[in-house]
């Protein structure tokens, strides 16, 4: 009971509640500092670094995956300065701990483990540019393939941008084979049924003049069409005829679906019958 009484005898209440807000306008001072301090250094960053003459040697795409990840690591920095002087504002010896754990301690400690393995990744990715930001990509990552448009590369993450809309935010560490389909030309490989009597003369006389007719109206087509002919398609074994288009990194979908329809519309027209998927032989009609 004397211990107790000592206590609150020696408890100063009104000092506690000076100290505590004393604390709490220092924090929110900082964070509106902070605040100002962030857009200042973002209009700054836009001004001079996004601007460079260092940049302008690269490619746009290579532009812009290097101003997201310096916007990043700018990021990450202030971040850390604020927590840090956050800290210090409350009156935790952030300095004292650092230097006693180690700072690969405290990064153990913190479960950092997959964050520099991120960071270590992500380094790779970018020194070897294995994909810029605007590339069309297929990722083989630890949860399975993921297709789209690259949007961000960071130090930590990759964001990409799926076909219907979704955005994948991927740790770099999970991303294990990379596919880019924006490094050179591509392939938009139209198979067209057709029956296994079906006079193949006549279907490349007809597709010859569809791609002498339409092809110089596509500029983004490199070269001339490759006629392979007549092979069984390894898919579903049906019989078909088979073009090869090469085109220009990210217009395969939109050539292939183009010239599909030009193809069969201009076969149909010369009386070439063209049958249903999985159809070997003409349907048989009874007199």
């Amino acid at each position: 009971m004397k211990f107790i009484t000592s206590y609150l005898g020696n408890f100063n209440f009104e000092k506690m509640v000076l100290e505590f807000s004393s604390k709490i306008l220092s924090i929110v001072l900082l964070l509106v500092v902070f605040a100002i301090a962030k857009k200042v250094i973002n209009y700054l960053f836009k001004k001079t670094i996004a601007k460079s003459m260092f940049l302008a040697k690269y490619s746009q795409a290579r532009q812009k995956t290097l101003v997201k990840l310096f916007h990043n690591l700018m990021d990450y920095s202030l971040y850390f300065l604020l927590i840090y002087w956050m800290l210090a504002i409350i009156g935790l010896p952030v300095s004292s701990l650092l230097a006693g754990a180690g700072i690969a301690g405290v990064a153990i400690g913190l479960g950092a483990q997959g964050f520099l393995s991120d960071l270590v990744n992500g380094f790779f990715i970018l020194l070897e540019r294995q994909f810029d930001v605007g590339d069309s990509v297929k990722l083989n990552a630890v949860t399975g393939t993921i297709a789209g448009t690259v949007v961000s590369v960071g130090i930590r993450t990759t964001q990409i941008r799926d076909f219907d809309g979704t955005l994948h935010f991927i740790p770099n560490r999970s991303i294990t084979i990379v596919s880019n389909l924006s490094r050179g030309d591509m392939r938009a490989q139209i198979d067209i049924p057709i029956y296994a009597d079906t006079n193949l003369e006549t279907v490349t006389a007809v597709i010859n003049k569809v791609n002498e007719e339409n092809v110089p109206n596509y500029p983004e087509i490199v070269g001339i069409p490759n006629l392979l002919g007549a092979t069984p398609s390894a898919a579903t074994g049906q019989m078909v005829f088979r073009v090869d288009i090469f085109v220009q990194n990210g217009r395969q979908n939109h050539i292939y679906y183009t010239f599909y329809r030009i193809y069969q519309e201009a076969l149909t027209a010369a009386g070439i019958a063209l049958p249903t998927a999985n159809t070997m032989t003409r349907p048989q009609f009874q007199k």
